[in-house]
């Protein structure tokens, strides 16, 4: 499994002292450290929480007001309002973990708030999350949090029909349109997938079903479907598909790792298999820092605001798994895991290896 290399120069707890060079800090070693940076800032998380929400309202209410003078700028205006709705994706997902705040019931009373605003039912996701951060890279558990991944070995043996399903699901039509629309209109509806996992998930669904359904209820009372055509349905579509790519590229690309259950490590598969997307400022501010996956799946209870400050201060993380945003697009083109190379292959480098 590749190692996190040190840049040239740089100053970490990697560097030579008198006693000789240290070794390359493990992925153990960094969540030791990184223990440090998890405590919430309440002030802070407010603050986060009001520049986020706060505006996301506003804009919609301009947008639907606009809708008496332009039915394009209105739609601008909530395509634009994705970003809030991502931001606050972000916020509910660090609910979810507990690091919002320091008292959980108000960390999951805020998420199953905000559920309603991202059409994500809290306690759902929040389980499918957890299973996620404990399965990631595990090629022996795959199936739930996760992109459906399957291997060379596993491609090949498949008929023509399987291997044209797999083909159709990893094409980015279909995976950043489709699969947005589906995962947040309609499979978060109703969880079938936990259905043996207890009755307070299905709860969980209904409720913020019903939620949702009285906020769709009164935006049509008072302004009609024109509202929720122009000003909802393009907010939450471009919100979904931003969110999709998003979580895909912090796993899908070339050098990420795959393990089966023998070889699998949480802590190195956190590290190896995690990117760090090193997105422009506004873009992290839109994203609340998620593009520093590897730092958030090594020590989930890092506060959102605080992943930048871990990369800031530790050059080996800054430099570790990092993806820019030019680079982020060829990800889109790699579907299959190699388990001989290590890496992910396009279709074409699959077939090619069978020559």
């Amino acid at each position: 499994m590749p190692e996190v290399a040190a840049p040239s120069g740089a100053t970490t707890c990697a560097d030579t002292t008198d006693t000789g060079p240290k070794a390359t800090p493990t992925a153990s070693d960094w969540a030791r450290l990184l223990v440090k940076y998890r405590q919430p800032v309440p002030s802070r998380s407010i603050f986060e929480l009001v520049v986020t929400l706060v505006p996301f309202v506003a804009i919609w209410a301009v947008a639907w007001w606009m809708l008496s003078i332009s039915t394009v700028l209105a739609v601008t205006l909530a395509l634009a309002n994705a970003a809030f709705l991502v931001r606050l994706f972000i916020i509910q997902h660090d609910c979810g973990h507990g690091s919002l705040f320091r008292d959980r019931r108000l960390c999951d009373w805020i998420g199953r708030g905000l559920g309603v605003l991202t059409l994500t039912p809290y306690d759902v996701w929040r389980k499918t999350h957890a299973i996620h951060h404990a399965t990631t890279g595990n090629l022996d558990r795959r199936g739930i949090g996760d992109v459906p991944t399957l291997t060379v070995r596993e491609y090949r043996e498949k008929g023509w029909l399987g291997r044209a399903l797999y083909c159709l699901l990893r094409h980015p039509v279909v995976m950043f349109g489709v699969v947005p629309f589906y995962l947040f209109f309609l499979q978060h509806r109703l969880p079938v997938y936990l259905m043996r996992s207890g009755w307070r998930y299905w709860l969980s669904a209904m409720a913020t079903n019903a939620a949702i359904g009285f906020v769709l209820t009164v935006i049509v009372w008072l302004g009609g479907w024109d509202v929720l055509l122009f000003v909802f349905l393009p907010t939450m579509l471009l919100g979904a598909i931003a969110g999709t790519w998003f979580f895909y590229v912090q796993h899908q690309f070339e050098e990420t790792s795959w393990e089966h259950e023998d070889d699998w490590n949480i802590q190195e598969a956190a590290l190896q298999g995690s990117s760090h997307y090193d997105l422009p400022g506004i873009l992290r501010w839109i994203t609340g820092n998620i593009g520093v996956h590897h730092v958030h799946h090594l020590a989930s209870r890092i506060p959102f605001y605080r992943l930048g400050e871990v990369v800031r201060d530790h050059d080996l993380l800054a430099q570790s798994r990092r993806i820019t945003l030019w680079e982020s697009f060829r990800c889109a083109r790699l579907h299959l895991w190699d388990e001989q190379r290590g890496r992910l292959l396009t279709f074409a480098e699959a077939r090619a290896t069978a020559c």
